[in-house]
């Protein structure tokens, strides 16, 4: 089995995260979030972090699906 290109998945996910937490953010003010119960003790850097972490890794497992589908299509076209 081939190797997945891992930087070529992890930039463009990491570019993605940047894209998303920048539109969620001009939407949702992290201050507006503070009166939720899970959320009520987090300060705005965290609430920011978080969000771009989580935005990331969702990023990045779409990403690296999509690379492992394209590797097998590219396997089946090979027999």
């Amino acid at each position: 089995m081939k190797q997945l290109p891992w930087m070529s998945i992890a930039w463009p996910s990491f570019l993605a995260a940047c894209a998303l937490e920048m539109l969620v953010f001009v939407l949702v003010d992290p201050g507006d979030l503070h009166s939720s119960v899970l959320l009520r003790h987090w300060s705005g850097v965290a609430i920011y972090s978080s969000a771009f972490f989580l935005f990331w890794a969702i990023a990045f497992v779409s990403s690296m699906l999509t690379a492992w589908l394209i590797q097998g299509a590219g396997k089946e076209n090979e027999t």
